[in-house]
């Protein structure tokens, strides 16, 4: 007896339906960020109100210059706690995170999430000209891949 399947006829998969799933396509553009000269319990209250684990640092002219994470504030907490300084006048400038891997807006997203893999980060922010655009999440290639629903990977 043949093996049936129930899959349906699979669909020719043409070059452009992977090369339009940009990053820039699925990058959030409305972002939260902080500048170098913010409190760390200023921060800290923004990522919780927020529901976010971190956000770039930009300066003045909106040009990246870092990230800050829950894990930059934890561990401010903690040398806080066990040096027995106050939080209170403490700014991020010294706890973020100063050497940030970007992506390009127009990388594939499977690239992308290859990236995420390799690098092991939560974000990766883009930067055009100098200036922060957008920031994409291991949560925005999770929605892509569900609004394609591997119908046409490779």
């Amino acid at each position: 007896m043949p093996i049936k399947s129930f899959q349906g006829a699979r669909r020719q998969q043409s070059k452009a339906d992977t090369t339009s799933l940009k990053v820039s396509d699925y990058m959030t553009t409305n972002l939260i960020t902080f500048t170098p000269n913010q409190s760390i319990e200023n921060v800290m209250q923004a990522l919780i109100k927020h529901r976010i684990s971190g956000a770039p640092v930009v300066n003045d002219n909106n040009e990246l210059i870092g990230i800050i994470s829950e894990s930059d504030c934890i561990k401010q907490i903690s040398e806080s706690r066990y040096y027995n300084m106050p939080m209170q006048d403490r700014t991020i400038e010294k706890h973020m995170a100063n050497n940030v891997d970007t992506i390009d807006g127009n990388m594939n997203i499977f690239d992308a999430a290859n990236m995420f893999v390799a690098a092991k980060r939560r974000r990766f922010p883009i930067v055009e000209k100098g200036k922060l655009v957008g920031q994409i999440s291991q949560k925005d290639i999770l929605k892509a891949a569900m609004q394609l629903k591997g119908q046409n990977w490779k």
